[in-house]
């Protein structure tokens, strides 16, 4: 079992989902229940997995997990572009959270990698 705590990956995608939250915080009302939902299980998703595979009893099945997570980050971008794109938020926001989602990737293909080795 692994400290998920202390890995970066999942300290990274809190550092996500708190931006994420704090962008969608401006959306309109009439998304709390479709895309704001969408893009808040999905955000949340990611560190949920990692923590999540982390706890389990093998490199294989944390390496599952991991590729889950790999996953919500393509979903959660997905919707932040169609955000963009109708105007709920911005293409600074876009692009920042962006680099955030791209970082997470690579630590996360990273640690899949380390793991697949060991």
């Amino acid at each position: 079992m692994n400290n998920y705590r202390e890995l970066k990956v999942w300290q990274k995608s809190m550092d996500l989902v708190e931006k994420v939250y704090t962008l969608i915080s401006m959306f309109p009302k009439e998304e709390k229940y479709g895309l704001i939902s969408q893009i808040q299980r999905s955000s949340v998703s990611i560190p949920s997995n990692i923590a999540e595979g982390a706890g389990r009893n093998s490199n294989k099945e944390f390496v599952h997990f991991l590729g889950i997570a790999n996953g919500s980050t393509n979903e959660l971008n997905t919707q932040l572009i169609l955000s963009n794109r109708i105007g709920y938020i911005t293409d600074k926001d876009l692009e920042d959270t962006n680099k955030l989602i791209t970082e997470i990737e690579k630590m996360n293909f990273g640690l899949i990698k380390k793991l697949s080795q060991i």
